[in-house]
């Protein structure tokens, strides 16, 4: 498996990522903004820029383990 460019850990199932989140100038730089449901594997992935979103506590939760 290869490691995503950016792991954001989160609380709710139900993520969104318009890819400049921590960027300065905001969403004009980034990308259009996608919602996303975290599955039984404990993540999803922007398929823009590669973010993955990890469900704290979730399976793929490595630092809960």
């Amino acid at each position: 498996m290869i490691k995503a460019p950016e792991t954001t850990l989160t609380d709710s199932a139900r993520v969104w990522c318009d890819g400049a989140t921590d960027i300065r100038g905001g969403s004009a730089l980034g990308h259009p903004r996608v919602w996303m449901e975290i599955d039984e594997k404990g993540y999803a992935e922007c398929g823009y820029c590669d973010r993955r979103f990890v469900l704290k506590g979730g399976p793929a939760d490595t630092a809960a383990q």
